[in-house]
């Protein structure tokens, strides 16, 4: 294993770790789980930073033990928890591997924000297909993945892309770890 592999396998884990205390940190804000999108915030960083393979990882790592450690998030809502941060972890990484504009920061806000509605359609439409189907409707997806979440959108597009420069200017991440 090479010195870059380990480097992201040891940030995937710090992302899983993340996804499962940040939640519990948050617990004595009502609905934050919903409101404040705790959990997404180290799978789409895992993504942008790490690959597609280690976001994918992450993203369906971090769902199953924080269920596990916490009971959080509940069993009805584990499955389609899994895909949607999965589809996070994938995308963030896919678009991270593709997407370049010649400047990094724009090149972030791109990935970022077609991970987070490419991401936020597949919630929408496993739920409609699979796991909530017939009890699923387009204003309960709108309101779910935009309105509640607006807060949690917001902290997403502020705080990922300067801790990722942050980071890469630091040298704890490597500017183009994501593209390999």
């Amino acid at each position: 294993m090479n010195h870059t592999s380990i480097r992201r396998l040891v940030m995937t884990a710090l992302c899983v770790a993340l996804g499962v205390v940040l939640p519990q940190a948050l617990h004595a804000v009502p609905n934050a789980g919903n409101v404040l999108l705790p959990m997404h915030i180290p799978v789409l960083l895992c993504g942008l930073t790490c690959s597609w393979a280690y976001g994918l990882g992450c993203g369906v790592l971090t769902p199953l033990m924080s269920h596990l450690v916490t009971g959080m998030p509940p069993a009805a809502v584990l499955p389609a928890m899994v895909c949607e941060l999965a589809a996070y972890g994938l995308i963030s990484g896919l678009t991270a591997k593709f997407i370049r504009t010649g400047r990094r920061a724009a090149d972030i806000y791109i990935q970022l924000i077609s991970a987070m509605l490419i991401g936020r359609v597949i919630y929408g439409v496993t739920n409609a297909l699979i796991f909530r189907a017939g009890a699923y409707s387009m204003e309960v997806f709108l309101t779910a993945a935009f309105v509640t979440a607006l807060p949690g959108i917001v902290i997403q597009l502020v705080l990922l892309p300067a801790l990722i420069l942050i980071l890469e200017k630091a040298r704890v991440l490597e500017p183009t770890a994501a593209k390999t």
